[in-house]
């Protein structure tokens, strides 16, 4: 069996003692250094609170490394261009609003899961049905879509890199993740993350400088790039220009980096699960800020030089069959290309342990949702620690079976990113008022949420109603051109503004929350905004004022995140004084922003 997968591996015998190696050094630290003894679900899934801000952000960045990501940037950019890589970049934005306005909120509340959250903030049946279907929802339904993907995109590099079973690779790390989460719970995973995250960056920027070497450098990457016959129209541009797209997709990417990233600005569940485990609140906030540099800038520009290379070293005209028809296979094809024998086992062992990184990290926040907030929560109460955490590992092997069977039924990364953005971007005003203003209530989320799942799957439900005869075929071909891909994120706009509307009108339709419940919240998380009601009867509790500091921050941070994303791509791009002068504008913008953050923490 070894001998059969030798001979049909595209590796060398070194790539093999490099992969192997690397392999068992992850088993070594993670069994003989790492091992956490877990007493309750709270020490399993936070790590009793305890953790500093470079390892949380670090963790956070090496999870959005992912196996995905690479594939589905390196095929955008390969396909459309840079600017391609918003669907990625837009999320900086919402990150940085988290720094400043959410990531203190949330160590504050000292909760196990986002969900919990829920009943903290409301009352009542209701908030007992979202907080179960919020769980589910998030934790089963959105997790295993986001697994799912993260497994294809492994099957995908698998058969390219390996010439063997995509299975076998797949079995392999995804046991290892699986036992490695077992054991250790969110501390093992979030040191082995540091270490999976180092080594996977480090050699995708080698990756890279050697794509750059052979394509002659910035300068004629640029020329190369403007002169080619088959890159897309624009190709370098950081920018989208009429010139170069249709008005269809520049109205798409006008709305996704003025509306759509307030869906970011919560954080996802996986990220918040990180900040519950800070130290204190400005462990919380500092991990925020690396975790927006760490991914927004330093992972993706390898990437992008990547796909940017394959348009020369891999050109249409020369391509097999399944590049042309799958443009996410490129990324595997470059480390063919490029790489000497050791470093492919070097970027092969980085790209397992993205995986690894990844599967770990969402079993445990998932299998916390399904413990926490649906299990002990409405099955089984007042048992013991002991029998809670057995429930919590059984459950984190549930969802990878089923994850393994949603990525079977996917065909593609890009449209699932989409598909979640749109579904998400219906909940993002509503969720971020809770913290704002005290008239939100449990069925302002339940509408927002319902409302964006039907309109997310309208094209779908219109099928369902065309075959039982309610509309006719006319109608259903206008629905569908509205459900083109095209029109993704601006169907996504709208479905934000919808879903927000219908949520307001519920709100003062429906009762307040109980006063106890809001006063008892005041006093906990000590939140800014519409609040006065609420603040009147705690007259003790004192709030700083740090909202003119907070959005001072933000602006500070964001100019500071694209200062840089653009130095370094003026920097490949071979124009030197740009770059250097956004560097400038960079370093005295992140001084500022570092100079908020102190600012607004009260620890």
């Amino acid at each position: 069996m070894l001998g059969q997968i030798l001979l049909n591996s595209r590796l060398e015998p070194i790539d093999w003692v490099v992969i192997l190696g690397y392999l068992m050094l992850s088993i070594t630290i993670s069994f003989f250094f790492i091992k956490h003894r877990s007493e309750n679900i709270e020490d399993f899934f936070v790590a009793g609170r305890s953790l500093p801000w470079w390892l949380l952000g670090t963790s956070i960045a090496a999870t959005w490394f992912a196996t995905d990501a690479p594939l589905a940037i390196t095929a955008l950019v390969r396909s459309k261009g840079i600017y391609a890589s918003w669907l990625w970049w837009y999320l900086g934005t919402g990150i940085i609003m988290m720094v400043f306005f959410f990531a203190r909120y949330w160590r504050r509340a000292e909760i196990l899961t986002d969900a919990e959250l829920i009943e903290l903030r409301y009352n009542g049946n209701s908030a007992s049905f979202l907080r179960g279907f919020t769980a589910a929802f998030y934790g089963i339904f959105k997790n295993c879509v986001s697994l799912g993907w993260v497994i294809l995109a492994m099957l995908k590099f698998s058969e390219v890199m390996l010439g063997w079973g995509a299975e076998i690779a797949l079995v392999i790390t995804a046991t290892f993740a699986l036992i490695h989460t077992l054991i250790s719970g969110i501390k093992g995973v979030v040191l082995l993350d540091a270490l999976h995250f180092t080594v996977g960056v480090l050699s995708t920027i080698v990756m890279a400088f050697l794509i750059m070497t052979a394509v002659g450098g910035p300068s004629e990457l640029a020329l190369k790039l403007s002169l080619s016959t088959e890159a897309p129209s624009g190709i370098t541009d950081m920018l989208p220009d009429l010139a170069h797209i249709t008005p269809i997709e520049m109205i798409g990417f006008v709305c996704l980096i003025l509306v759509l990233w307030l869906g970011q600005a919560q954080g996802d569940g996986f990220i918040v699960q990180r900040l519950f485990s800070a130290k204190n609140e400005k462990h919380a906030i500092k991990a925020s800020l690396w975790f927006a540099v760490a991914a927004i800038v330093i992972l993706t520009w390898p990437w992008i030089v990547i796909g940017l290379g394959s348009i020369i070293l891999l050109p249409n005209s020369g391509a097999s069959a399944a590049l042309l028809a799958d443009p996410e296979l490129a990324y595997p094809l470059m480390i063919l290309e490029v790489l000497p024998a050791g470093l492919k086992g070097l970027m092969v062992a980085a790209f397992m342990a993205a995986f690894m990184s990844t599967v770990d990290t969402h079993l445990c926040w998932g299998g916390s949702y399904v413990v926490n907030d649906i299990y002990k929560r409405f099955l089984i109460k007042n048992e013991s620690p002991r029998h809670y955490l057995l429930i919590s590992r059984i459950s984190i092997i549930l969802l990878l079976l089923l994850s393994s069977v949603v990525a079977w039924q996917m065909d593609s990364i890009a449209n699932a990113w989409v598909y979640i953005i749109e579904i998400m971007s219906g909940v993002a005003i509503i969720s971020m008022l809770r913290w704002f203003w005290w008239r939100i209530n449990a069925w302002s989320e339940i509408t927002s949420m319902v409302t964006a799942l039907l309109l997310a799957n309208g094209y779908f439900i219109s099928k369902i109603i065309h075959c039982l005869g309610i509309i006719n075929i006319n109608q259903l071909h206008q629905i569908h051109f509205y459900y083109d891909s095209d029109h993704a994120l601006i169907r996504a706009t709208v479905i934000l503004v919808i879903s927000t509307l219908m949520s307001l009108l519920i709100t003062f339709l429906t009762k307040p929350v109980d006063n106890d419940r809001l006063l008892a919240f005041y006093k906990r998380v000590k939140p800014m905004g519409c609040w006065k009601p609420i603040a009147l009867q705690a007259p003790e509790i004192v709030i700083p004022k740090v909202a003119k500091t907070s959005w001072l921050g933000f602006g500070f941070g964001v100019i500071f995140l694209n200062s840089v994303l653009f130095s370094v791509g003026h920097l490949i791009l071979g124009h030197y004084l740009i770059a250097f002068f956004l560097l400038v504008i960079a370093i005295i913008s992140g001084r500022m922003t570092l100079h908020q953050v102190e600012n607004t923490t009260t620890e």
